[in-house]
């Protein structure tokens, strides 16, 4: 870890993804700036630490400062691993989308409770296979404890929310075909997407709490009364939602507090191979991944 920004604190419990648009958190106090080598090589960008009230928050950039890695790039394993290495319990992920129903309008937000993997398989999806295999249960991808909370914080400070959603995660970073988006919608899906996954797997291999902030930007381009998606009506529908997604941002670390879940034990008997098996690479993220639950084989 190499400090950039001076003497701080190089800790945090709560982690905080911004997706497009949202680049940067405010309201953030003794901040600082930490660049993060991990076993899966750097993460989106500098990872930027600070307090609010009796938090330390760490933010990263999902895409990079200024929007310059595509979906398909993103190095997620490097993301969630670095924000487990700083002693987060507790992640929530904010990200544009497209909605697939007409009664989730522009400007909308929606509380994710379920995915949809549509990518196509490019994406390293798993912080095990080089002689290690856990299978963890991914039913409910979004954390049951926290959803509440954020649903009842962005209700606060924003006039149309969603409880809940079906997240459609494609790989882009083109937007949908037509043929491809009235698929989607015949499946059930609610909005669209291409950065959900396979974040939400490796939050839940991490033994995270993880939740999704979704803000709809669009139609995509099923819709017969409005021009399909483009890059600058999302950027525009992003840029007057940001004040909005930053107040529930800043909502949330006030109202949640680390405590126990079952997010944080989903790797108990998710690890089939023997002990005496594993070897390689994995043994190098056993530890941090693991902490101190269970030590690696020497």
């Amino acid at each position: 870890m190499r400090d950039t920004g001076g003497a701080a604190f190089h800790s945090a419990d709560l982690g905080i993804i911004g997706g497009s648009g949202l680049y940067s958190l405010e309201g953030l106090s003794d901040i600082t700036e930490v660049e993060l080598k991990t076993p899966y090589g750097d993460p989106s960008g500098p990872l930027i630490l600070g307090t609010v009230g009796d938090r330390r928050i760490a933010f990263v950039p999902r895409h990079g400062r200024g929007h310059v890695i595509s979906p398909s790039k993103i190095p997620a394993r490097a993301n969630i691993y670095a924000l487990k290495a700083l002693g987060v319990s507790e992640v929530i992920s904010v990200s544009a989308v497209g909605s697939l129903r007409g009664d989730f309008t522009p400007g909308d937000m929606v509380i994710l409770d379920q995915l949809i993997d549509r990518t196509r398989g490019v994406r390293p999806a798993s912080f095990f296979g080089d002689g290690m295999v856990a299978h963890v249960s991914l039913a409910d991808p979004y954390c049951g404890r926290l959803r509440p909370v954020l649903e009842r914080v962005a209700a606060a400070v924003h006039p149309t929310v969603h409880e809940a959603g079906t997240y459609c995660c494609i790989e882009g970073p083109q937007f949908s075909t037509r043929a491809e988006s009235e698929l989607y919608r015949s499946w059930g899906m609610d909005v669209i997407g291409m950065t959900a996954l396979p974040e939400a797997r490796l939050a839940r291999e991490a033994e995270l709490c993880y939740v999704g902030l979704a803000l709809v930007t669009d139609y995509d381009c099923w819709h017969p009364r409005h021009d399909s998606v483009d890059a600058q009506s999302v950027a525009e529908v992003m840029a007057a939602n940001i004040s909005a997604a930053q107040k529930v941002l800043l909502g949330f670390t006030q109202e949640t507090h680390p405590s126990q879940c079952n997010c944080h034990r989903a790797l108990d008997n998710a690890i089939m191979t023997d002990r005496q098996a594993w070897q390689g690479a994995s043994l190098g993220h056993v530890p941090t991944l693991l902490r101190d639950r269970v030590a690696p084989v020497l």
